[in-house]
């Protein structure tokens, strides 16, 4: 099995680091702060009791617990590589910095992948001498119950480095994407951001509540989502399939988009119209008990897809 290194301990990186344990990967686990590292060690043992509870693993949750371990530095967690995933900030000028690193000590043939969600692989590798090993493979929070990893190489990177990451993801139980070209923000949350916009701009325009708004996704759009895709949705939706469908209502759909989007839409104003219709104000404690209980619900929802035929 390729020894993984996962570059950052917080949500993602831990999650990271149960896709890979529970797919019989060695993981070595870095963080900046080492407290973090080995804080994330519990962490992701309650992860992997919540999937053998839901019958996603079939191990003991302690067993693929004892595949992870934190790495003391940077270079004890790379060294022996042969697939870093990396989670730092979000920022250009930390994803440089990292990566420049990595690309010092990590062995050659190791691949350099970093779980971005918005910055292009060319804006972090250009300049490196091992460039063509760098690429993004960016999931979806939390990647070890939602498995969709978008694979985006730089224009420089090796097909052999691509295939190799499709590959390894696949077999630890994920379920890649390879993006064909670069694209700020990839595909995924320029999908998120589609629909976002046209919320704020929905509770802008007064035509909803916060609250039904959201009702309409997840009671409705969300349910047909979570096993089909929008081509799939409206083949469905008409008798002559997805031609049928855009004779239809393409020119409706096209006016609908036509309304340009505008700067106000994030301002002060309109989030505050939604921060009040929303009604509530968490505290950080009440989010971590809301986020484990998403991830309770994901997890019975993927323990349902998996027991459901595919279609044909």
């Amino acid at each position: 099995m390729e020894r993984i290194a996962v570059v950052g301990a917080g949500t993602i990186g831990r999650a990271w680091a149960i896709v890979f344990a529970r797919a019989g990967h060695p993981v070595a686990l870095f963080d900046a702060l080492p407290e973090a590292a080995r804080g994330a060690l519990d962490r992701i043992r309650e992860g992997l009791v919540d999937l053998h509870r839901f019958g996603l693993i079939d191990e003991p949750p302690e067993a693929v617990a004892r595949r992870v371990r934190p790495a003391s530095t940077l270079a004890d967690a790379v060294h022996d590589a042969d697939y870093v995933q990396e989670n730092t900030l979000e920022t250009l000028d930390v994803k440089q910095d990292v990566f420049r690193r990595l690309d010092d000590l990590a062995p050659p043939g190791c691949i350099l992948a970093s779980s971005t969600s918005t910055i292009p692989a060319s804006r972090f590798s250009a300049g490196l001498p091992g460039r063509a090993r760098c690429i993004v493979a960016h999931p979806v929070n939390p990647p070890h119950l939602v498995p969709l990893v978008e694979v985006a190489p730089a224009p420089w990177t090796t097909s052999d480095v691509a295939n190799r990451t499709l590959a390894l993801q696949k077999r630890a139980g994920q379920s890649p994407v390879l993006l064909r070209k670069e694209i700020d923000g990839f595909v995924l949350n320029r999908l998120q951001a589609a629909l976002l916009l046209e919320s704020w701009r929905l509770v802008r325009e007064g035509c909803i509540s916060v609250e039904d708004l959201d009702a309409c996704v997840k009671d409705g759009l969300g349910l047909r989502w979570s096993f089909m895709g929008p081509f799939e949705t409206i083949e469905l939706n008409a008798p002559g399939g997805i031609p049928d469908y855009c004779a239809r209502f393409g020119a409706v759909f096209a006016e609908l988009a036509s309304k340009p989007v505008t700067p106000e839409l994030w301002g002060k104003d309109n989030i505050g119209r939604a921060v009040e219709s929303w009604g509530r104000s968490p505290s950080p404690q009440q989010i971590l008990d809301k986020q484990r209980w998403r991830d309770e619900r994901l997890a019975a929802l993927v323990a349902h897809k998996k027991s459901q035929p595919q279609s044909k």
